[in-house]
């Protein structure tokens, strides 16, 4: 007969996802994670390996549902800078308000923790810094093409520099920025590649 899990494994997965993203795989022990997921360890063990094969699941996830959309949202969008403008104002809103304030970016949080040494999380790590450059890379060629850019701007140095902003965004406010400075330090930013 085969086993059958009296759990849904994705509901497990998004509560490990949360108590990971607000306090980190290193800082969470086994225990925490069998509170938060309501799982015993067998279960949480035959279901995901152990805690850093859950956490591998989880900031994948973490990726999938809240990084991924985004970069995709952006270089879909078609506008240029105006988008580039939303992307930031939809990152500082999450960050500095709702149920997530104060919590950071899962993947600068593991840029700053000890989970960045594992090789399958630096992989993932390496891989969003991609997307969020691509992303951000192709809005600005939309900006300049449509006459938003200095015509010097170096677009690939604009969009490293852009996603470099973005992961400062992230740690500013779970260090308790205002969302209306971060806003100020993009705005600006975004003012010195102006046509």
């Amino acid at each position: 007969m085969p086993d059958i899990k009296h759990f849904d494994p994705e509901v497990a997965l998004e509560r490990a996802e949360r108590l990971f993203w607000q306090h980190g795989a290193a800082e969470a022990s086994i225990q925490d994670v069998v509170a938060a997921t309501g799982l015993n360890r067998s279960s949480l063990y035959a279901t995901f390996g152990g805690k850093q094969q859950l956490y591998h699941a989880a900031l994948r996830r973490y990726l999938r549902h809240r990084a991924q959309p985004a970069f995709r949202q952006l270089a879909d969008d078609g506008r240029g800078l105006p988008a580039v403008r939303d992307f930031f104002g939809g990152l500082i809103a999450a960050r500095c308000s709702g149920e997530h304030a104060g919590w950071g970016c899962m993947v600068v949080n593991a840029h700053l923790g000890t989970e960045h040494k594992d090789p399958e999380v630096r992989a993932l790590l390496d891989d969003h810094h991609r997307q969020l450059r691509d992303a951000l890379q192709t809005a600005l060629h939309v900006a300049h093409v449509d006459g938003q850019l200095s015509p010097h701007l170096a677009v690939d140095t604009a969009a490293e520099t852009l996603a470099l902003l973005a992961y400062g965004v992230n740690l500013r406010s779970r260090n308790g920025a205002d969302a209306d400075s971060l806003l100020r330090t993009v705005t600006d930013t975004l003012t010195l590649f102006g046509a």
